[in-house]
């Protein structure tokens, strides 16, 4: 039996959704962002500035990707070597999706979170969140250069942020599915000090007691208020709050019944016919009708 993104999904990812679909004025943006053609915009300055990774280019960094989007059931994206000191990752794109880690992610990793990293940008494909962090990330780009324009959009942006901060807890659980808890909660933490130089003897149980003591910290009105306000634009939540959510999660019944399902799942690849993608337990392809075995 394979895993459904519903299985794991985080309860307040799918409550903010629902919220921000029935927003006033959403749909149009919804409109307006597939209208414009971006991504090919997006797709050119990818392919001019950045390494485009491949199984013949730097095949040590590209080779982590395919046995992910292999298990998790979807189409590799595009991706891409950027070069920038900080150690990030992110997905982009609708039609076509596209997968950028920074240089600095690659050399603050060890490999098992480099995995953790890569199994949380695909969490964010299998739940389906590119899209709108896409919509996200260009209308907070848009407002930059539009004041007056941004008025008009601020009530959507902040609901896309809101949105977009509770949807990294599922992609967090997705990273921790696939790698387990361990490796996901430390890639988290790594971003939060900086390379192996300087965290390779970092002390995680002492982060999660730090972790403990800010959840503690924000559960005070005037503290939690003032949280809150300060993260209003961020698209992604505090390390701690994430680590924090994480660990209660891989604690749970839910956890390890998904972790289960998750290893014992069929592989999934694309069909030599049609190309659609299918799980490795088919005697036959359910879209062209194709015999496998």
């Amino acid at each position: 039996m394979s895993v459904n993104y519903k299985d794991f999904i985080h309860p307040t990812d799918e409550a903010a959704r629902v919220q921000l679909e029935g927003m006033p004025g959403f749909q149009k943006v919804m409109e307006w962002y597939l209208g414009i053609g971006l991504e090919r915009i997006v797709q050119g300055l990818y392919l001019a500035s950045n390494i485009k990774l491949s199984p013949t280019q730097l095949p040590e960094i590209y080779n982590h990707l395919p046995p992910i989007c292999e298990k998790f059931g979807i189409p590799e994206p595009e991706f891409y070597l950027t070069m920038n000191p900080v150690p990030n990752a992110w997905t982009t794109g609708n039609r076509n999706t596209f997968l950028v880690v920074t240089s600095g992610l690659v050399e603050t990793m060890r490999p098992e979170e480099l995995d953790a990293v890569l199994a949380h940008e695909c969490g964010h494909i299998v739940c389906q969140h590119v899209l709108y962090h896409t919509i996200g990330q260009t209308l907070m780009s848009f407002a930059t250069y539009l004041p007056i324009g941004r008025m008009l959009i601020t009530p959507i942006i902040y609901a896309l942020q809101f949105w977009s901060r509770r949807s990294e807890f599922s992609a967090d659980r997705a990273a921790s599915i696939y790698m387990g808890k361990d490796a996901a909660a430390h890639a988290l933490i790594r971003l939060s000090g900086g390379p192996l130089s300087i965290t390779g003897a970092l002390n995680f149980e002492e982060y999660a007691r730090q972790a403990a003591d800010y959840d503690e910290h924000r559960q005070k009105f005037w503290n939690k208020l003032l949280q809150n306000l300060s993260i209003l634009e961020s698209s992604h939540p505090y390390m701690t709050v994430r680590v924090s959510e994480l660990m209660k999660w891989a604690d749970s019944e839910q956890f390890k019944n998904v972790q289960t399902r998750f290893r014992d799942a069929a592989v999934s690849f694309p069909c030599p016919t049609c190309g659609k993608i299918i799980n490795d337990d088919q005697t036959y392809c359910i879209y062209c009708g194709r015999k496998l075995k």
